[in-house]
């Protein structure tokens, strides 16, 4: 998809919109209507779209450091697409994890969740994070929770597949280790030896 880079729209947008305005006063209207109807159409494409593409691709990076600085050039989420602000709150929340701010991260995932993600995959994604930070507070029934809203998913990315299997096989050992525990975790702790 075709992205401009946010500081040169944001310099489009200015240029368009203040030039047209000049342009207006100096030659008339008409002659100013296309410079300004490209700034108004840069300007809701900004306040639609925000930043969240151009986020995405530096995540892919791993520059999570850049992706959070371009994500608050996105100055109105709650006026962003649906979809895109669903992405940004997924994006953020992805940072917060990579961060190790896991309770953070989680309120950013359920607000994408709450919000709707377009695909499957994505869904899937957050779902499949979500019960990460289950399973990292101890709350495993939560965790078997999004695994089964997982399943319910047609996920078609090799790489989220391979991470759910894990996932899964986690929690099977996991469940394994708690059955030869009797289903008691304090069965771990060591006895005292008798006194003799």
């Amino acid at each position: 998809m075709f992205t401009i880079n946010i500081y040169l729209k944001f310099a489009l947008i200015a240029l368009c919109l203040f030039g047209g305005v000049a342009l207006a006063f100096a030659y008339g209207f008409w002659w100013a209507f296309p410079v300004i109807l490209i700034g108004i159409l840069l300007l809701i494409s900004y306040i639609f779209l925000g930043t969240v593409q151009s986020a995405a691709q530096l995540m892919e990076k791993m520059d999570f450091a850049g992706s959070e600085r371009r994500l608050g050039l996105t100055f109105f989420p709650q006026w962003l697409y649906r979809p895109n602000r669903a992405y940004f709150y997924m994006i953020k929340g992805s940072i917060a994890a990579q961060l190790k701010d896991y309770d953070r991260a989680e309120q950013l995932l359920l607000r994408s969740k709450s919000i709707g993600l377009p695909s499957a995959n994505e869904k899937a994604m957050v779902a499949l994070q979500l019960a990460n930070f289950s399973a990292v507070k101890n709350k495993w029934n939560q965790a078997q929770i999004y695994m089964k809203e997982i399943k319910e998913y047609k996920v078609t990315e090799p790489m989220i597949k391979d991470q759910i299997k894990q996932f899964e096989k986690a929690m099977q050992q996991r469940g394994q280790q708690k059955h030869l525990m009797g289903g008691d975790p304090s069965m771990m702790r060591m006895r005292r030896p008798r006194k003799m």
